[in-house]
């Protein structure tokens, strides 16, 4: 289905016009994101061949160059053209089949392009954290918003209100959590022509990050929030990822709270506004155990939004998604494939035991583990082999330390102190002499392909991403906006 062709969810309308415009317009967020193909490249787009200057985003991809003698640079990020229109697919598949809308988030990516190909595989909307990233989802057409913070900015309050008088068919909603949150959200939005929607958020349990900690808290805010004139209480939400010690029995229990939360707030008739009631959990960890709960809802007042909000599915990773997907748990479901490679060239090899890639901290995550050799490609003949024995044991702003990995196959330690703080000289991860030496056939020159983790953190490193074909070809461009 189209993006343009997109069916609006129960109790919300379809994207309106543009921001600042006077009168409707045809334009959807497909449209909006392709006008993207007519940006000059330059200097800002690290990777891309220099000789591209001057040429648009377009007129690259059509081209169809091969990244590895198409005259790109290294490091360069690649994402799969193959596996990322499968985990866009799936995801959508997924969702649909458990009876749950979808709003993807967005902040994982910030790449309209993606956005307009998650709407047209059928996503209710988009979510964001933070008003910038409001921005962004309306100068590309998104109709539908899920802020999943408390929004207390007083001049972000103001434009959201200006963006909902302008377009009808716009709908927004953010989490409120506290008292004074919804005092401070009331006092901004005097006299808007629309109220805003919002839903408490409930906390994952002590020691989580936001959201109120007990039901005696969320009625206190949940009251103050249906009292006040320019919002809405429209629902609850939430993070399961945060649950202590998360496991299945935890997170489904930590669920089963939300619901129980939405229906006695509805029960006490704080709904009575909404045309719908938002129900809304789920990362990229245990959208599984959300789909199982949120089909147990009861029936409430108002029809029910399951609201799941995934973001990372998109590129998938290698290590930190990879090992806690939960079709791991449900494998008859499908399973997502690691979309990303990031090609570093190796440009020292000081020592038998140790060589050093052009690719560093300002290319690579590193938050949750450090990046996995995955491939070798030959400098001298372009012959591709499997990275074996190799392991990333360190990161510099600009190298990758590289090194054989222990006879073991366990992971090189990480720094000396046992955190990714790094050393004096901002290295992250390295702890001399503590992996043996080889690195064997490995010469300067050669390109080494890196799986990377957590794609919040990768994505954000590159303002343009090659999409690549499975032979090589880059076929398309990603813009992001971070």
């Amino acid at each position: 289905m189209a993006a343009a062709d997109q069916p609006p969810a129960p109790g919300s309308t379809a994207p309106g016009p543009l921001p600042g415009s006077t009168a409707p317009s045809p334009a959807t967020p497909a449209a909006l994101a392709a006008r993207l193909g007519d940006e000059r490249l330059d200097h800002r787009f690290k990777g891309l061949p220099p000789d591209a200057d001057g040429l648009t985003a377009d007129e690259l991809a059509a081209q169809r160059r091969n990244v590895f003698t198409g005259g790109f640079t290294t490091p360069l990020l690649t994402l799969s053209a193959e596996s990322l229109e499968h985990n866009l697919a799936l995801l959508g598949t997924y969702a649909a089949r458990h009876g749950l809308a979808f709003a993807p988030h967005g902040k994982t990516t910030m790449a309209p392009r993606l956005f307009a190909r998650q709407l047209a595989h059928g996503a209710w909307g988009i979510t964001v954290a933070v008003p910038h990233q409001v921005r962004v989802c309306r100068a590309f057409g998104v109709g539908r918003v899920f802020l999943a913070n408390e929004l207390v900015d007083a001049a972000a309050l103001r434009w959201v209100a200006g963006q909902l008088a302008d377009d009808p068919g716009f709908r927004f909603v953010c989490y409120v959590d506290s008292v004074r949150g919804v005092e401070l959200m009331d006092e901004a939005l005097a006299g808007s022509a629309r109220p805003v929607d919002v839903v408490v958020e409930l906390a994952a349990g002590e020691g989580a990050r936001t959201g109120v900690r007990t039901e005696a808290a969320a009625l206190e805010v949940a009251g103050a929030a249906a009292r006040a004139a320019s919002l809405r209480l429209v629902g609850v939400a939430g993070y399961e990822a945060q649950v202590p010690d998360a496991s299945p029995e935890a997170v489904r229990a930590w669920l089963r709270r939300l619901v129980a939360l939405a229906a006695e707030l509805d029960g006490r008739g704080l709904f009575a506004d909404a045309e719908e009631i938002v129900l809304s959990a789920g990362g990229s960890e245990w959208f599984d155990a959300v789909a199982e709960v949120f089909a147990e809802v009861p029936e409430l007042s108002a029809p029910v939004l399951k609201l799941l909000r995934s973001g990372a599915y998109v590129s998938h990773d290698h290590g930190h998604y990879e090992r806690l997907t939960p079709f791991n748990r449900v494998p008859d479901e499908g399973a997502l494939a690691p979309a990303f490679l990031l090609w570093a060239q190796v440009v020292s090899r000081p020592t038998p035991g140790e060589a050093f890639l052009n690719a560093g901290k300002r290319d690579v995550s590193y938050d949750l583990a450090l990046p996995v050799p995955l491939l070798v490609r030959s400098g001298r003949d372009g012959s591709v082999r499997p990275a074996e024995g190799l392991a990333v044991t360190a990161l510099s702003d600009q190298h990758a330390w590289l090194r054989t990995a222990p006879a073991d196959g366990t992971a090189p330690a990480p720094g000396a102190d046992g955190t990714a703080d790094g050393t004096a000289d901002g290295t992250v991860g390295r702890t001399a002499g503590t992996a043996p030496g080889g690195c064997e056939g490995l010469e300067v020159g050669d390109w080494v392909a890196l799986g990377l983790a957590h794609p919040c953190t990768v994505f954000e490193k590159w303002p343009m991403i090659p999409v690549v074909a499975s032979d090589g070809t880059a076929v398309d461009y990603v813009r992001t906006f971070f």
